[in-house]
Parts: C-alpha cells; sequence; structure tokens
C-alpha cells in the first residue's frame, strides 16, 4: 500500500470515528450522568430522580440544538416505553434490580432507565442520518417484524418457556446473510455486512453496560457485595436487542418514507 493509499485510509477512518462520536452524544451524556451523580449528592433528591432530570434535559437539547429531529425523539419516546416494560418484567424475575430509593420509580424501576433503551434508538437514529446508511437486499417486511416480534417476545417469556436467543439469532443471521449496509466516509460510499455491524454495536454496548454497572446504572445478583464485570453471556441479550431495536427503526422509517 502506498503512502498516498495509507494516509487517504487514515483520514477515512478519522471521519468515520467523529461520525460514531457524534452518533453517541446521547449515549455519551447518559454515561456522564452516570459518573456525575456517583459523586455528587443533591440534599433531599435521590440519585435516580436526579437522573431523570439530567436525561430530560438532555433530550430536550438533542431537539432545542438540533441534533435530534422531532421525529427521531418519537422513535426514542417509543424505545423508552418499550425498555420500561422490559424492565419491569425483568426486574420481577429478579435478573438485575434499582436498589437506591427514588420518588420517579414504578414498582421497582426508576423512569430513567428507560432513557438507557433509549440511548440505542438514538445512536441507531444518528447513524442512519449522519452516515447516509442504506440496504443492498434486505429480507421481507414480514420478516423483519417477525423477528423483531419474537426477539423481544423472547425477553419476557424467558423463564416461562425455553430461551430461544440464540435460535432467534440464528434466523436473524440466515435471513439478513446477505444484506450489506452501505455507509458514507469521507464523500466515499462503503459497504460492510449488516451481520458484522450487528455484533460491533452487541459488543460496544456489551462495554457500555460494564461502565454503566460500574457507575451504580442498575445491579446484577453477582454484584450485590462489590462490582463485578457482567457476565459474557449477557453480551447475546444486547446482541439481541441491538437486532430488535434496528429492525424497528427499519421499519418505522420505512413506514414513515410512504406517507
Amino acid at each position: 500500500m502506498s503512502a498516498l493509499s495509507r494516509s487517504s485510509v487514515g483520514l477515512q477512518l478519522v471521519d468515520f470515528t467523529i461520525r460514531q462520536i457524534k452518533c453517541c452524544v446521547f449515549p455519551f451524556g447518559v454515561i456522564a450522568a452516570l459518573a456525575f451523580t456517583k459523586v455528587v449528592e443533591v440534599p433531599g433528591l435521590p440519585r435516580y430522580d436526579l437522573m431523570l432530570i439530567l436525561c430530560l434535559f438532555m433530550q430536550w437539547g438533542m431537539v432545542a440544538f438540533r441534533l435530534e429531529t422531532k421525529d427521531e425523539l418519537k422513535v426514542v419516546g417509543l424505545f423508552h416505553i418499550l425498555g420500561l416494560a422490559l424492565e419491569l418484567h425483568k426486574t420481577q424475575m429478579g435478573s438485575w434490580s434499582y436498589p437506591e430509593a427514588a420518588y420517579s420509580k414504578i414498582g421497582d424501576v426508576p423512569l430513567y432507565s428507560g432513557f438507557m433503551y433509549a440511548s440505542v434508538a438514538s445512536y441507531i437514529c444518528q447513524a442512519w442520518r449522519r452516515l447516509d446508511l442504506s440496504f443492498d437486499r434486505m429480507p421481507p417486511a414480514w420478516a423483519s417484524w417477525g423477528l423483531a416480534l419474537v426477539g423481544y417476545a423472547n425477553f419476557f417469556m424467558r423463564g416461562i418457556l425455553p430461551d430461544l436467543r440464540w435460535p432467534i439469532i440464528a434466523l436473524v443471521f440466515l435471513a439478513f446473510w446477505p444484506t450489506r449496509v452501505g455507509y458514507n466516509v469521507s464523500g466515499l460510499r462503503r459497504h460492510m455486512p449488516l451481520g458484522l455491524s450487528f455484533v460491533l454495536i452487541g459488543g460496544a454496548l456489551w462495554t457500555a453496560e460494564n461502565i454503566a454497572t460500574y457507575f451504580g446504572a442498575w445491579q446484577y445478583p453477582n454484584q450485590r457485595n462489590g462490582w463485578d464485570f457482567v457476565e459474557a453471556s449477557k453480551g447475546t441479550s444486547w446482541f439481541l436487542l441491538v437486532i430488535v431495536s434496528f429492525l424497528l427503526v427499519v421499519r418505522l422509517k420505512e413506514i414513515k418514507s410512504t406517507r
């Protein structure tokens, strides 16, 4: 590879990294708020309630400063609701807990927790716009909707029915095997297998989960006596969540484009 080619690749990598950072503004903000509330206390205001206020302020800022469109806000809001529903179920099952007290709790779940799911949707929406995503050889809509609904339902039925995450993931790879995602970097059009992007985003979310639990966002059973790494098996749950989130955003955008 010539020096000129290496320089071109380097510039593309820098451009891609900058775009990714911009796509992660809201997720980074949530992590920063967790770190801030870990060391700063407001008298009379429980930490989880302070997190809710900070998340609402960040969400307002995303729209006010045009980092997020109103249509993207609707998608983020939908994921907030879906995330809260999942949190209510999982805390009742004992999968994880929110041990601190708060006024803004439904059952054992603080309202701010929905923003962690919303941050995934925010990233996908931002990446769609900032990287000008396109998809070649997508499976039919019924297949995407079916996989998304089955994947989401599996989170609720685990413990009642057998855990089907691996069969669902296998079906996703089979359905999306020929699908490639296109994106713009430095004025050039690049492509990669969509399945690979699922793996990369899922790995990033597992890393973010470790950081979030370190700052006390929630607590797994193995962390009750002190922080410990999140089990690697949880990575498959985040991987499935990425897939479900992506499929829902894709179909919602398609519905929007036909109106």
